[in-house]
C-alpha cells in the first residue's frame, strides 16, 4: 500500500553515517581522548537503553502514532526490577519482569488511545504526568540504591570469551524487530495502517488491534531497555527516563521513519541514536554545559521535522501525532 521498509543503507541513513563519523572527526581534533577505548565505550553503552527504546517506538511511529511517556515507562520498570533483586529475587526472574511490566504499561497506553479514541500525543503527554507521579511515589523521594550485582554480571558475561552477552540481546531484539516488520503480516499491517488507516481497514486490517499491538511491543521494549539500565547502572534516580523521550523520538525521526507513518527505518533508528550519542559526549568532552545538550537534540528534532515535511507530498495535510 505504498509503505517501505528500510532494509539496507539508503540515503537518509547513509548520511547519518556520515555524519556521525564527521562528528566523531571533530571531536578527536578538539580533544585527543575522543577516541580512547575507554571513551568510545562509554558512547556504546550509553546508546544501549535508547536503542532498545527508540526499536520499540518505529513501531509506534510507523503507525502515525507517537508515545512522550516512554521514558516514565522505563523507569517503572527499573523500579519493578531493582525492588525484586534486593529482594533475593533470581536475576533472570528480575530480569523478565521488566518486559512484563513494560508490556502491561503499553497495554494500558494503548489501550487509553485506541478505546478512549484520545489524540495519542495527549493521551502519552497525561499519562507521562501520571507514570512520573508513580515514581516518585515508589521511590518515596530517594534513590534506588545498593543493588545486588547478579544482572550485571549475567550481561557481563563473554561470549566466546570475547562479545558480552548484552550485545547478543540487543542484536537478537534488533533482528526479531527487523523481521517482525518486514517478513510478517503483522508488520505489513502496522505500515497499511500508517500509510492510510481507511484503506486498510476496507481491506480487512484490524486497526485497533494494531494499532494497541504497537504500543504493546513498545512498552515491551522499553521493559527491557529498564532490564539494560539495572544492569549498567546498579541504581534507580528520581529522574529515571526524564530524557528518554526526545532523544528517542529524535533518533526514530532522523532515522528516516515517517513521523506521519506508514514508512519506518530500524536502522535509521540505531544511526539516528548513535548520531545523538556522538553528539552529546563529544559536547561533555569539549566542555559544553550538560544544560544545553537537550537544546542540539532538539534543534536535531525540528531539523528532522522539516526535513520530513518538505518531503512530503502536496496532497498530505495531516499532521499524524495518533488519531484514535
Amino acid at each position: 500500500m505504498g509503505a517501505r521498509i528500510a532494509g539496507s543503507i539508503g540515503g537518509r541513513e547513509l548520511t547519518l553515517l556520515v555524519a556521525g563519523l564527521v562528528a566523531m572527526a571533530i571531536f578527536a581534533v578538539l580533544s585527543p581522548v575522543y577516541l580512547s577505548a575507554g571513551n568510545l565505550y562509554q558512547v556504546v553503552r550509553n546508546s544501549v537503553e535508547l536503542l532498545v527504546v527508540g526499536l520499540g517506538l518505529t513501531f509506534v511511529l510507523a503507525i502515525g502514532g507517537i508515545d512522550v511517556s516512554v521514558g516514565m515507562v522505563l523507569g517503572i520498570a527499573a523500579i519493578a526490577i531493582g525492588n525484586l533483586l534486593l529482594a533475593g529475587a533470581d536475576p533472570w526472574v528480575a530480569a523478565l519482569a521488566g518486559p512484563l511490566v513494560g508490556a502491561a504499561l503499553g497495554a494500558f497506553t494503548g489501550a487509553v488511545i485506541v478505546f478512549g479514541r484520545i489524540p495519542a500525543i495527549v493521551a502519552t503527554i497525561g499519562l507521562l504526568g501520571v507514570y512520573r507521579t508513580a515514581i516518585f511515589a515508589l521511590l518515596g523521594g530517594s534513590w534506588l540504591s545498593g543493588l545486588p550485582s547478579s544482572l550485571s554480571d549475567i550481561f557481563a558475561a563473554r561470549i566466546g570469551g570475547f562479545l558480552p552477552a548484552s550485545y547478543i540481546v540487543i542484536l537478537a531484539a534488533y533482528l526479531a524487530a527487523f523481521v517482525v516488520l518486514r517478513r510478517t503480516p503483522f508488520g505489513l499491517h502496522l505500515l497499511a495502517v500508517g500509510n492510510a488507516e481507511e484503506r486498510a481497514r476496507l481491506a480487512g486490517v484490524a486497526v485497533r488491534r494494531v494499532r494497541l499491538a504497537a504500543y504493546v511491543v513498545s512498552g515491551t521494549l522499553c521493559g527491557l531497555a529498564a532490564t539494560f539500565y539495572i544492569a549498567n547502572y546498579r541504581n534507580v534516580e528520581m529522574t529515571v527516563g526524564s530524557t528518554v523521550a526526545l532523544d528517542a523520538i529524535a533518533a526514530v525521526v532522523l532515522g528516516g521513519t515517517s513521523i506521519l507513518g506508514g514508512r519506518a527505518s530500524l536502522l535509521g533508528t540505531a544511526l539516528g541514536v548513535l548520531l545523538i550519542r556522538v553528539l552529546q559526549n563529544g559536547f561533555t568532552i569539549v566542555g559544553l554545559p550538560s544544560l544545553w545538550q537537550p537544546v542540539v537534540t532538539g534543534v536535531l528534532l525540528l531539523a528532522a521535522l522539516s526535513l520530513e515535511r518538505l518531503a512530503a507530498s502536496g496532497g498530505v495535510r495531516r499532521l499524524a501525532f495518533g488519531a484514535p
